[in-house]
């Protein structure tokens, strides 16, 4: 694949071969791939697969955000281990079902989510989804600055220093690296989010528990059914959201992978989602089984959780990894959203609009992403935020403009023009639309608590 240190020898080649530069990138990635395809050793079949992993395993760490990683602890230790593992294993192939989509809309198009939307429906509704996107965006990066600043004050870096710096982090590797080499830092990056499955083992939890709760599947005693249902949307807005939709479809389109590599994109996107599952389950079992149930548990703060956490099993060393885990979730997330938001910008105002593109030439693609995430950066340094409320009320406003979103393409992978014979099976449909359905019915139950505050 083509390195940063080699970006004159491509822009040179580009120029006599009259081809812009990020597609001669491309075309150099795709001529790799063949010649792995095209050898049957299972070496170089092995080479070939981690090559083309990706965007699948890419989008479903980071979907286990600072939000997320906040959120699947507030969860943890309001209501302990009863009730959400089961809920948990079965946002598992949710989480495939939504994502596998993109892999085939995006390697049969060659078109990102944003333009697809554009071009088929209308500037309206273009504008509507691009406008919904980016307000989601900036309101999830809110929430990956506050895990970032949250973490990293555990070792004493004050909240300036670790926000500015999270910034800086994301706005260099989106724009000095090619798509290929950012992809590689942004996986090495995503690996840190295993951190949570070692922290249950330490933790030493009760398993019989975690299996009782199979059968024990039921509104925890003493809660209010506002506040039940306000945390089943934000871990249904953490598990899927619209941003994951746009960022691994483009990615798939960035990547040039094309319809033979379908298997493998959804291999990915598989592996993806099972990681993401048992790291959200990981969470929730550590601080359903140290912080639940003592005094201050059941509030939304997430310093006084690893507080509590300093003085359980785990002590604090295992705090301290846990909390270098939740920053990593943040910056891995704030990666991700932040190229999501360039791509679709680029693709809705049809810009120069990829990763592999030189900063000079694709100014107004770069500048989207790096601007969403410069507001974000600034509301989380603004004093006395409720940062704890904050990030669930995010995880709720994601899961209320998710519906919109599943519906854009549902429609797509059901147009015979478009998808040829990938459009969608007749399960899959059944499968897409009952996950719509129980978004809106969610979102309806929590209107109903907020008018009448049950």
């Amino acid at each position: 694949m083509v390195k940063t240190n080699q970006v004159k020898e491509v822009s040179l080649n580009a120029n006599m071969l009259d081809i812009p530069e990020d597609k001669y990138i491309r075309l150099l990635d795709r001529w790799k791939v063949y010649q792995l395809r095209n050898n049957s050793s299972l070496f170089r079949k092995f080479l070939l697969f981690l090559t083309l992993v990706g965007p699948g395993i890419l989008v479903m760490i980071a979907d286990n955000d600072a939000g997320g990683v906040i959120t699947y602890a507030q969860t943890g230790a309001k209501y302990g281990i009863g009730f959400f593992i089961p809920f948990l294993i079965l946002m598992i192939p949710v989480a495939y079902i939504v994502q596998e989509m993109t892999v085939r809309l995006g390697a049969v198009t060659k078109r990102g989510h944003a333009e697809m939307i554009w071009k088929r429906y209308g500037k309206f509704w273009g504008a509507f989804s691009l406008f919904d996107l980016v307000v989601a965006n900036i309101l999830t990066l809110i929430t990956e600055f506050i895990g970032i600043a949250t973490g990293l004050k555990v070792f004493g870096v004050p909240a300036w220093l670790s926000v500015i710096g999270g910034f800086v982090v994301v706005s260099s590797v989106l724009i000095f690296l090619k798509y290929y080499t950012w992809e590689r830092i942004a996986l090495w990056i995503a690996a840190g989010n295993l951190v949570f499955v070692p922290l249950v083992i330490l933790a030493h939890p009760d398993w019989s528990k975690v299996i009782s709760s199979f059968a024990t599947w039921h509104i925890p005693h003493g809660s209010s059914f506002s506040t039940f249902i306000y945390i089943i949307l934000a871990n249904l807005g953490t598990t899927i959201a619209p941003w994951m939709l746009f960022f691994q479809q483009s990615s798939v389109v960035d990547k040039g992978l094309a319809k033979i590599d379908i298997p493998q994109g959804q291999l990915d996107t598989f592996i993806g989602s099972v990681i993401m599952g048992i790291v959200a389950i990981s969470i929730v079992i550590l601080t359903g089984s140290l912080v639940f149930g003592l005094p201050g548990a059941s509030g939304f703060d997430i310093n006084h959780i690893m507080f509590v956490l300093s003085k359980s099993r785990i002590g604090q060393i295992g705090t301290d990894l846990f909390a270098l885990g939740l920053a990593e979730a943040g910056l891995i997330a704030a990666i991700a959203i932040t190229a999501s938001t360039s791509w679709a910008t680029g693709e809705a105002l049809d810009l120069e609009r990829s990763i592999n593109s030189r900063f000079s030439k694709a100014l107004p693609f770069y500048l989207s992403g790096i601007l969403s995430s410069a507001l974000a950066a600034t509301v989380v340094l603004i004093p006395h935020m409720p940062l704890g409320l904050l990030n669930l009320a995010v995880q709720v406003i994601a899961t209320i403009f998710m519906p919109a979103a599943m519906l854009f393409l549902l429609m797509l992978l059901n147009d015979k023009e478009i998808m040829g014979d990938y459009v969608n099976k007749s399960w899959q449909n059944i499968a897409a639309f009952t996950i719509v359905g129980i978004l809106i019915i969610a979102n309806m139950l929590y209107g109903y608590t907020v008018m009448f505050h049950t």
